[in-house]
């Protein structure tokens, strides 16, 4: 690198942090201080807060935003690959082919696991969350 080059990163990073630690400190001097027993009280719309705020969630959740992730990044390669068609010629076409193939495998795979179904069932073996309650329908030689 020139060191025209290294000049200007250079001022560039030392001028984001001193903007930095100028905000932090404008923020400190001047804002408001308030010392009440009120201070540290959670406040929602002037709404007293009821309960915890720690929910549990089931894991259907969880996975649901994984297959969400892995069919946004599906998109992202897609659109890659269409910007570029005309330089990966055919074989990037069966290379695209082959990935959006797999990709329906494991759609078709999800959708057999049960990922997408959101009935509560009591009475069968879920294969999602690997919990055996009462009697299976997949086992034949439960007693």
């Amino acid at each position: 690198m020139q060191e025209t080059e290294c000049c200007g990163v250079l001022s560039y990073i030392v001028g984001s942090v001193f903007l930095c630690v100028f905000m932090l400190l404008c923020g400190y001097f001047l804002g408001g201080r308030s010392y009440s027993r009120f201070k540290n009280v959670p406040f929602e719309s002037g709404i007293k807060s009821v309960g915890d705020a720690r929910a549990r969630f089931s894991v259907k959740f969880y996975l649901i935003a994984m297959i969400f992730v892995i069919f946004d990044v599906e998109g992202i390669y897609l659109y890659i690959w269409s910007v570029s068609i005309q330089e990966t010629g055919w074989i990037g076409f069966i290379e695209v082919c082959i990935f959006v193939f797999i990709l329906l495998i494991s759609l078709i795979y999800a959708t057999y696991v049960g990922v997408f179904n959101w009935k509560n069932r009591l009475n069968e073996y879920s294969r999602v969350d690997s919990l055996y309650i009462g009697r299976s329908k997949f086992f034949k030689n439960d007693k």
